[in-house]
């Protein structure tokens, strides 16, 4: 059972009418999660024959009409485009005069803040930037999802209670967003979020090209107890080659991906040295390891770590200058 905090029907806004522009995996969802808090979906647009599909799905007998009659028929209405679109489509929709004084606009994007609701603002508009950090499947699972999902939220300090409000009413846990820190925190998300989903594609392909016959049922409880380590405990819960210090191990690593999959050798490189740094900074990597490690990741594994003599003072360890793996470039 959901422990998430459902307010009171005290507590709740009037219902609303809700519409969508652009129906991808985000737009049906929100609206569908709405729908079971009360509010009223009367409209959705949808260009691809995907989309239109999804909002079939998701919002059953809920009309498809162009992006404008959306604004029309809805006081909700939720901006769910790509993040490069947006400004484009706020743009239009005002200059078109489809915005209507005292209108709900909720765009969803996790880089903007409400500055790029600007234009709506000026045609009277209510503008909210509520970003859900969830991964979305276009499906009925994604309205599960939802609860106790994090909600990037900005609005001005006037709407701040009813951005709040919805996030909550939609299952989630809203979080305050400044404006300025709108692109740091979309950062933040895609490179724990986005980069793992590559790194564990990557990860199944080499085992299975090792001969294993599951790599999902490998991975799943590996990867999920390093997830939960690293939320509990950070840098100190880091493992692994990299921060014991194990030079030859990783030189090893490289070669063999060097032979059958030299399309990850430099995201290899690249996370081993981000890795060292931490595990440096917090005093698991002994230093006197970290100089013959950081020199196979200076040179790539291409240099023969056993030809070394393990002292990594051959020039290739970065502490000359020569090959750019001084400070944070390590």
């Amino acid at each position: 059972m959901s422990t998430v905090h459902q307010p009171d029907l005290k507590d709740r806004p009037a219902r609303l009418t809700v519409g969508v522009v652009g129906a991808g995996r985000v737009g049906p969802a929100l609206a569908a999660s709405l729908q079971l808090a009360g509010h009223r979906p009367v409209a959705v647009s949808g260009v691809s024959d995907a989309s239109r599909r999804r909002a079939e799905t998701m919002l059953p007998d809920v009309p498809l009409v162009p992006p404008a009659e959306v604004l029309q028929r809805a006081d909700l209405v939720l901006l769910t485009v790509p993040d490069d679109a947006l400004p484009g489509l706020v743009a239009g929709l005002a200059e078109t005069g489809a915005v209507r004084p005292g209108q709900l606009l909720v765009h969803t994007s996790g880089r903007y803040g409400t500055k790029v609701l600007d234009p709506a603002l000026r045609a009277g508009a209510l503008p909210l930037a509520l970003h859900p950090a969830m991964t979305f499947t276009g499906t009925p699972v994604d309205v599960q999802r939802l609860a106790g999902c994090s909600f990037g939220v900005t609005a001005p300090e006037e709407l701040r209670l009813a951005a709040e409000a919805l996030v909550i009413e939609m299952g989630g846990e809203p979080e305050w967003i400044s404006e300025q820190n709108r692109p740091l925190y979309h950062a933040a998300l895609a490179l724990g979020a986005n980069h793992l989903v590559t790194l564990v594609a990557q990860s199944m392909e080499l085992l299975r090209a090792a001969g294993v016959a599951a790599p999902d049922r490998m991975l799943g409880p590996l990867l999920g107890a390093a997830l939960d380590n690293a939320l509990r405990s950070g840098d100190a819960a880091l493992t692994g080659p990299v921060a014991r210090g194990d030079a030859g191990t990783v030189a090893a690593h490289v070669t063999e991906l060097r032979k059958h999959a030299p399309q990850t050798v430099a995201g290899y490189l690249a996370m081993a040295r981000a890795t060292a740094d931490r595990a440096l900074a917090h005093g698991l990597l002994k230093p006197e390891l970290a100089e013959d490690l950081l020199g196979v990741l200076a040179d790539g594994g291409h240099a023969d770590h056993a030809d070394r003599g393990g002292d990594g003072t051959d020039g290739t360890n970065g502490t000359d200058g020569t090959t750019g793996t001084e400070g944070n470039d390590r």
